[in-house]
């Protein structure tokens, strides 16, 4: 499999950007992976890059945008950091990577038992992650149930999931008031935003409607 090309990027429209994502994760979950030369990708891309999707993911080591969606070097933007929210570092990389360098999705990717909530819903203490933290807490406040204190901890997985799930709407939220350039670009539909959580269970990526 070669990699994107400037003709093979400008062909895609943003749905069927996501349909090579989504196709990708169906491949990874069977263990059935595209035979590709990643050395021969290296080369194919000396002269440039094209990737057709920009995903903003957590740090987790288990969540790795180019594994579990099955992509070569050159397809996909990464940016990656314990909570996957965004700030006016990630929004300019956003901007970079899809109004001068093409992409067609970004997608904002939560998982299941993230340590980054768990953190959040614990309100942990700990050097720069404590400032790190709260950037997720609003999503913390925002799923109401359950109301007992007592079981909106960390050792509540189904609570910590519900937390991960509200904290990617409340990213792509983020991302929309305070990028009038990806905003502008939705709205001409020249990229999609949206959201998914991968499953650490399974492999599988739920992407949201």
């Amino acid at each position: 499999m070669k990699a994107q090309t400037k003709e093979t990027q400008a062909a895609l429209t943003p749905v069927a950007a996501l349909q090579l994502l989504k196709e990708g994760n169906e491949r990874f979950q069977r263990s059935d992976m595209a035979q590709r030369n990643l050395l021969e990708q290296v080369q194919d891309t000396i002269g440039g890059q094209y990737p057709f999707a920009t995903v903003l993911g957590c740090i987790d080591s288990r969540v790795s945008a180019e594994l579990i969606f099955d992509q070569g070097v050159g397809d996909i933007f990464s940016a990656r950091v314990a909570g996957n929210f965004v700030n006016e570092d990630i929004l300019g990389s956003m901007e970079f990577a899809c109004k001068l360098a093409g992409t067609k999705v970004v997608l904002v990717l939560g998982h299941t038992a993230c340590g980054a909530v768990k953190g959040a819903c614990d309100d942990a203490q700990l050097g720069n992650l404590t400032a790190l933290i709260s950037k997720i807490k609003p999503a913390v406040a925002a799923v109401a149930e359950p109301s007992d204190a007592s079981m909106r901890t960390s050792k509540n997985l189904d609570f910590v999931n519900e937390v991960a799930k509200k904290n990617v709407e409340l990213t792509i939220e983020n991302i929309r008031q305070q990028s009038p350039v990806l905003k502008e670009m939705e709205d001409q539909g020249e990229i999609m935003i949206l959201g998914g959580m991968y499953h650490i269970d399974s492999g599988k990526v739920a992407f949201f409607d």
